[in-house]
């Protein structure tokens, strides 16, 4: 027997925000002149290849908050239709740190999921994956956070990851990736145009069993100075600028 009645809503497209409004002390002076998420590397902007990855994962609709120098994010980007993307901006006098950036946003970030990413971050990590978890978040979850093996500059890692859940106290921790998904709920505590740091919401979060985990070993590169700058550089010697990271 058919089925009769009305169809269920097709999904809204997941949104993604790239925090490119850091300042970049440790790459100075390269960004005395120039936003760090516009360095170059592999013949494009850093930025440019974060772009690529969440245009091949199907995002399209992305936010993109900037400070410093960041009419050059602007000018360089418009309106992302030149790479196949929409894209509309958070602008901040002065930045608001990770979570202030996040939460003066949200009016752009719609009702549902979305997924978070660094403009200074070089990965293969697949965003496809956020896409998929954004239709089966649990109902109580306020996010999911992509975990990587602590790099050099990071011995110490920041979280554990158990059963898919985020940890806050456990001697085998791993990296913060700067990647993930999250509810807007998560940035409730913080009034817009704030400054405020990403780390203690996710501690909370995660304490209270809220926040699920997905741990990523692929290559990621935390592009923090310009020594990993220039080695990045180096290792995409020969990728077609077209190509999505």
């Amino acid at each position: 027997m058919r089925e009769t009645g009305h169809p269920l809503p097709t999904p809204a497209p997941v949104r993604a925000m790239i925090l490119a409004a850091g300042r970049g002390e440790r790459m100075r002076p390269l960004t005395d002149s120039q936003p760090k998420p516009l360095l170059r590397a592999g013949g494009r902007a850093l930025i440019e290849w974060t772009i690529l990855a969440l245009r091949e994962a199907g995002i399209r609709d992305l936010v993109i908050n900037h400070a410093h120098l960041g009419d050059q994010i602007v000018h360089a980007l418009g309106d992302g239709a030149d790479l196949g993307v929409s894209v509309r901006y958070s602008a901040e006098v002065q930045a608001l740190e990770t979570a202030g950036g996040i939460a003066n946003a949200l009016p752009l970030l719609g009702d549902g999921p979305f997924i978070i990413t660094n403009g200074d971050v070089f990965t293969r990590f697949d965003y496809r994956q956020l896409v998929a978890l954004a239709a089966r978040l649990a109902a109580g979850d306020l996010g999911a956070c992509v975990m990587v093996p602590n790099p050099p500059h990071v011995p110490n890692g920041d979280f554990a990851v158990h059963d898919g859940r985020l940890l806050p106290d456990a001697a085998q921790r791993l990296t913060y990736s700067g990647i993930g998904l999250y509810r807007a709920e998560l940035f409730a505590p913080v009034p817009p145009g704030t400054r405020a740091a990403l780390g203690p919401l996710l501690r909370t979060a995660a304490a209270a069993g809220r926040l699920a985990a997905l741990r990523f070993d692929g290559p990621w590169h935390d592009i923090g100075t310009p020594e990993r700058l220039h080695e990045l550089d180096l290792s995409l010697q020969g990728t077609p600028p077209h190509a999505p990271a």
